[in-house]
């Protein structure tokens, strides 16, 4: 057999084909279908088998002294975290007269900031009354702890500006008491020092009388910052639907479910490299794509359309094989029953003109061991093929599947034709159906493509240079013998070459 060398394409090729990618990931349509579905499932099962418990909610206008109109919300989030500790929580507790403890009471209730100054607490409870109870709780202990807060650090700073105040009069009073031990005279040094005394203790009285005001404006300011800590919407059961609830996890699990799905379809479909487009195929297989067969459809519009498309294909096969005086053999590849029923029809398609033979060489004897019914062609399985007369039509059947005998395919038949699923075996088994093929100097005629994808609009045809597709070749072969049929010596027959890698293929 000779083997032509093809052009090699300048053009590096793609890291990660995107069309190839979409397309196989689209076939596998079913199974992130599936995974949806089940998310949804599960999403409805959680709403349904876990209900979300008893909870109230309340609502808490919280006063800072530091307010600011430009806080980026530092103290509510500050407020926020002080919820959640144990003094306010043993405080509810204590209001509530529970024996719970405060680190489990924790886990039931949370904060969150609406605004700088909103505080919304959420609890939760063995029943609405339980947690409603809870809530008016907790917000009593956190307003009671914030204004206790607000007290200390008024009382502290007022406590602070009244020692200060206190130093001074005590300064005051020795600025007194030394104002009064001195005794008028006309002594120049006497009476500079005597006026800095009369100084000091004017700034004296004037400090002590600012610490009086601050330490009463400290005060002063205390009242409004506790009136203005106050729970402003009070505690209420928050009613749960369940049917929303379980419509809601719901869609979120089918969405989940979704891109799960979709990730793994996608990473399945890099990892394993099973082509699914024409070119691909073609390109691993080193052969063209003669014809395609849509799988079978339980619809009834399409069914008309597949056995249309049969009919065509038995009818093309039929003349390939009239027009061949050798042998020709149909392989599967991950499509045992469809090449079957193709081999029938086929053999039922020229039993018409001469007798035909179906030879069975498929695992587990497929045809042969199958009930027949009237008017289907002979089949016998391969051990009695030597059995079958000289000059009857031989139609093999076999498969080029994993754990195949590659020896006993050109018993088959000395061309073939191979019937390929889209999408079944990877690129670095089509390599090795088309060198096992190439060393058995089994020519193959052509490929039968099944369940392609519907949008595929590749080009499934080899070209390499002057030489066309293999069948093209022979029909010319054919005509220049002057016979529509080819001679007993086979000449030269110019195959597509192999290509030697994933990336040259593509």
């Amino acid at each position: 057999m000779t083997t032509s060398t093809t052009s090699e394409s300048s053009a590096a090729a793609p890291l990660l084909d995107l069309q190839a990618l979409v397309v196989a990931v689209r076939r596998r349509r079913l199974f992130w279908c599936s995974v949806a579905l089940l998310g949804l499932l599960v999403g409805a099962a959680v709403a349904v088998l876990l209900p979300q418990p008893p909870t109230a909610v309340t609502k808490v206008l919280v006063a800072h002294q530091e307010d600011q109109p430009n806080d980026p919300g530092t103290l509510i989030r500050t407020d926020v975290e002080l919820l959640g500790t144990t003094r306010i929580a043993g405080k509810a507790l204590q209001s509530l007269k529970s024996p719970d403890k405060p680190e489990d009471f924790m886990q039931d209730y949370g904060g969150i900031g609406l605004t700088n100054n909103v505080l919304q607490i959420t609890v939760t409870g063995d029943s609405d009354t339980e947690a409603v109870a809870r809530a008016k709780a907790l917000a009593e202990a956190f307003v009671a702890d914030h204004v206790r807060r607000i007290r200390e650090a008024a009382n502290a700073e007022a406590k602070s500006l009244l020692d200060q105040r206190d130093r001074m009069r005590d300064e005051l009073a020795q600025v007194n008491k030394a104002i009064g031990n001195r005794s008028p005279d006309s002594d120049p040094k006497a009476s500079a020092s005597l006026e800095a005394l009369f100084a000091r203790r004017a700034e004296l009285t004037s400090r002590i009388t600012d610490f009086d005001q601050r330490a009463k404006e400290a005060r002063i300011g205390t009242p409004q910052l506790i009136a203005g800590t106050q729970i402003v919407d009070a505690p209420r059961a928050v009613r749960h639907s369940l049917p929303k609830a379980a419509a809601t996890n719901a869609a979120i699990g089918s969405v989940l479910g979704l891109v799960l799905g979709l990730a793994v379809a996608a990473i399945g479909t890099v990892v394993a490299d099973r082509p699914v487009l024409r070119r691909d195929i073609a390109a691993n297989l080193g052969a063209s794509v003669i014809a395609e067969l849509p799988r079978r459809s339980a619809r009834l519009w399409q069914r008309r359309r597949i056995r249309a498309a049969r009919t065509r294909l038995t009818a093309s096969l039929a003349r390939t094989v009239r027009s061949s005086a050798e042998p020709v053999s149909l392989l599967e590849l991950g499509c045992a029953r469809s090449t079957s029923v193709i081999a029938l029809d086929l053999a039922g398609a020229l039993a018409a003109e001469e007798p035909a033979v179906i030879i069975d060489g498929l695992p587990g004897l497929q045809l042969a061991n199958r009930r027949p019914k009237p008017g289907d062609p002979t089949v016998v399985s391969g051990e009695r093929a030597a059995d079958v007369p000289p000059h009857t039509r031989r139609i093999g059947v076999g498969s080029v599947a994993p754990g195949a005998a590659w020896t006993d395919l050109q018993y088959l038949g000395t061309q073939t034709v191979l019937v390929v699923r889209a999408g079944h075996g990877s690129a670095a088994w089509l390599h090795t159906v088309a060198r096992q093929l190439a060393d058995q100097r089994i020519p193959v005629i052509g490929v039968v493509l099944i369940d392609p994808d519907p949008r595929d609009r590749t080009d499934g045809t080899l070209w390499d240079g002057p030489h066309t597709a293999l069948r093209g070749q022979n029909e010319r072969q054919a005509r220049q013998n002057g016979t529509g049929r080819r001679g007993t010596e086979r000449p030269p027959i110019w195959a597509a070459r192999v290509p030697d890698s994933n990336q040259e293929a593509r």
